[in-house]
This record gives structure tokens, sequence and C-alpha cells, in this order.
């Protein structure tokens, strides 16, 4: 049976010529900033495979020009950067991050007394995929507060992904998931499933209720869409899937998205160095804003 199913998913299989994955390399850079290199031919023809099927079309031709047609861009361009978008991610994935969150960028951001009289720090997480790290940054966050008794806090998650984000609006993943959560944090903001739910966790209504969950496509427009600056900004592991020119414009739209004094964190493989030099470095893949 699985042979049979093997011959007939192959039987199906659309191939894509160099010229097709050019056409579409580009169009994609155009649309979000992702650079394919030829060597993710296969990867790119494995993945739009299952466009055409979804669309019952017979070849690349036409679903170029039917995503990039003004139908197409209504709505298939969404579930297209869907399928295409890498989307890896874990709980409290590189956790001297949320160490030195802690121990100094709160302590600075808060003053004197973790409190300071500061009314709300706001977080964003960019390219949050489907929700591990802003819910780790809601556990974090979580606990300060509730020590310092004084304060607030709201954290924006954004992704060009609908699927990781609607995935992340519920908040529930299976067990496998949540093992690098701490075993007191778990018990504290997760829910255990029951009956059918069984092996599935939920974070708790007030840990979901801090995260504010939207699309946002980080290479459109001169300046991001939104209203509020930033006190804390994290992208990490993002930048890697964009050439630097496109880097060297989202760097300086975080730049101007944070507030003065505000902190950026990427991923420890990625660097700024070449990129922007107006942030200044306070520990490894960890920059500020000048005051």
């Amino acid at each position: 049976m699985q042979e049979e199913r093997s011959r007939d998913s192959n039987l199906h299989k659309v191939e894509m010529s160099k010229g097709e994955f050019r056409r579409f390399s580009d169009f994609i850079y155009d649309q979000c900033g992702v650079k394919l290199p030829p060597g993710k031919r296969t990867m790119l023809t494995v993945r739009l495979n299952k466009r055409l099927r979804a669309l019952n079309l017979t070849s690349f031709r036409k679903y170029f020009e039917y995503v990039s047609g003004p139908n197409g861009r209504a709505g298939e361009l969404v579930r297209m950067i869907d399928v295409v978008t890498t989307n890896k991610t874990d709980f409290f994935r590189e956790p001297k991050h949320f160490e030195y969150l802690k121990r100094h960028a709160l302590p600075d951001l808060l003053g004197p007394g973790m409190g300071g009289g500061r009314k709300r720090l706001n977080i964003w997480s960019a390219g949050c995929s489907s929700g591990e790290e802003p819910y780790t940054l809601a556990m974090v966050l979580s606990e300060v507060f509730e020590r310092v008794k004084e304060g607030d806090y709201g954290i924006l998650a954004t992704d060009i992904s609908t699927r990781v984000l609607a995935i992340a609006k519920q908040g529930i993943y299976p067990e496998r998931v949540i093992e690098p959560i701490p075993s007191m944090l778990k018990r504290k903001y997760l829910m255990r499933g029951k009956g059918t739910q069984e092996g599935l966790f939920r974070m708790v209504p007030e840990l979901r209720n801090r995260v504010s969950y939207q699309r946002l496509n980080l290479n459109k427009g001169r300046k991001f869409e939104l209203k509020t600056l930033m006190d804390i900004i994290f992208c990490r592991n993002v930048i890697i899937y964009f050439d630097r020119e496109t880097q060297i414009r989202l760097f300086e739209k975080f730049y101007e998205q944070l507030v003065p004094g505000g902190y950026l964190f990427i991923g420890h493989s990625e660097t700024l160095h070449g990129i922007n030099d107006r942030f200044v470095p306070v520990t490894v893949a960890v920059y500020r804003k000048p005051k």
C-alpha cells in the first residue's frame, strides 16, 4: 500500500525547470526578501507541488501566472509563502538570551528596584513561528513582574506565515515540544489536556492574553507599520534567509522601532558586523540602541 501511494505521488509530481526556479525565486525575493539559492530548487519543487495539486494545476507556468496575478495575490500568495518559509523554533531556544534578559536587560529598563516607575514594557517577537519564543518571553516576564509587583508588559508576535500563526494563537503543544520548559514553569503556565486532548498541553489564558499575534512581512515598506515603539525586539535566526542588502534595510527599520536604550536580540550564529553600526553590542548576539 505504501509503495502504491509513493508511485501515485511520483506520477503526479511536476518537475520545475531552472528557468522556472529563477522566476519563482526572484518573485519570492521581491515579495518577502527570502533568497533561494539554486540548491533549493528540489525543495521548492516538492513544496509547490502541494499547491499545484490543491489548485488542480498541471504546470508551474500556470501556477506562476495565477499566484502573480490579481486573484492569486489576494490569497494564494500568502499560502505559497506559508509552504516556502521554514519555521524552526523551540521553547527557551538559546537560553543564555533569557538569562541576559532577566539579569541585565530588564533591570536596566525597569530601573532601581526593578520597578522604577515604568508602567509598561513593550516586547516584539519578530519571526515568532509557532509561538514558542513569545510564550517563553511571557513566562520569563511574568515571573519578573510577579516578583517586583509593579509595572506591566505586552508582547507583539509577528510572522509572515499564517499557518504557524494559527498554531501560535491556539497555544497548544505536544509533550515532546514543551520538554525544554523548566518543571516549575510547566506546572504554573501549562494546562494538561484530558480525554481526546491527552498528551497535549495548552498555555494558560493569563499567558495567552499577554501575547497579540499579527501577520507581518518584515521586508515590506520603508518602515514597520507599528504604532508602538518597542523596548525589546527579538529577531533571532531570521536574517540568515535574507541577503545583505535586505539585512541592512531590515535592521535600520528595527533601529527606528526601538526606544532609545532598547535592546535587540538576534541569533547566536548571526551578527550585525558590516550590517548596522548604530547598535552597540553588549554581549553575544545582543545589541542596544544608544540612549
